[in-house]
Order: structure tokens, then C-alpha cells, then sequence
């Protein structure tokens, strides 16, 4: 199912497409995140061989959706100890085993995209 991320007025909306149309699922506090639409469906699954810096827009049972540049990663919620917040800037790697290591960025500009 598609899934986008509505940010305005201080909200933000999870919306997923059913029928065609979008229906909204839930409604948060943006906690930071810049207005606009995010489509998560857009988003690639994370390469572990990576590092990935951007801000955390969603986190959901299963997912984490990171956006890193222009692009949106999503990654495992199971590979996290503790999930980050979301509106939180962080860096995102993984270790040997596939666990994820998290890294404040905060001076990390959306335009830099993928480090490393």
C-alpha cells in the first residue's frame, strides 16, 4: 500500500491510498519536520554498506523513513536498539552484524545526501 507524509500547520498527516484515493491513518505533531508532502513510497530500502544523515520523518511498527537529500531511505525498525525520534537529524550506519549505529548530524544540511 502507498503511504505519504503530509507536514502543515504544525501537523503530520500519515496518509496511505486505498481505492485510489488517500485516506488519512494518523495525525502527529510534526515535532520539527518542515512542511511539505513526503511520499514514503518513494523511499529505497537502506544499503548496510552505507552511512545515511538526514532527518527522521516517520516511524511506524516495522519502519524507520529517514530523508536524505531529495530521496527518502527507509530502514529496518528491528535493527535499531532504540528507534530515533522523529524531526531528530541523525546519522545512520550499520555495524558487522547489521545493527544500526546512531550518530547526532545535527549540523548535517539536507543537500549533502549520502556521506561516505
Amino acid at each position: 500500500m502507498k503511504q505519504r507524509l503530509i507536514v502543515m500547520n504544525g501537523q503530520r498527516i500519515v496518509q496511505g491510498e486505498q481505492d485510489g484515493q488517500w485516506q488519512n491513518e494518523k495525525v502527529e505533531k510534526a515535532n520539527g519536520v518542515k512542511p511539505g508532502v513526503y511520499n514514503l513510497y518513494l523511499s529505497s530500502q537502506a544499503d548496510k554498506t552505507k552511512a545515511y544523515a538526514g532527518i527522521i520523518l516517520h516511524t511506524d511498527k516495522t519502519q524507520v523513513y529517514q530523508q536524505v537529500g531529495k530521496s527518502f531511505v527507509v530502514h529496518h525498525h528491528a535493527d535499531f536498539k532504540k528507534v530515533p525520534t522523529v524531526g531528530q537529524t541523525k546519522s545512520i550506519s550499520y555495524d558487522e552484524q547489521g545493527k544500526a549505529v546512531i550518530v547526532d548530524a545535527e549540523s548535517v544540511k539536507l543537500s549533502q545526501g549520502l556521506s561516505r
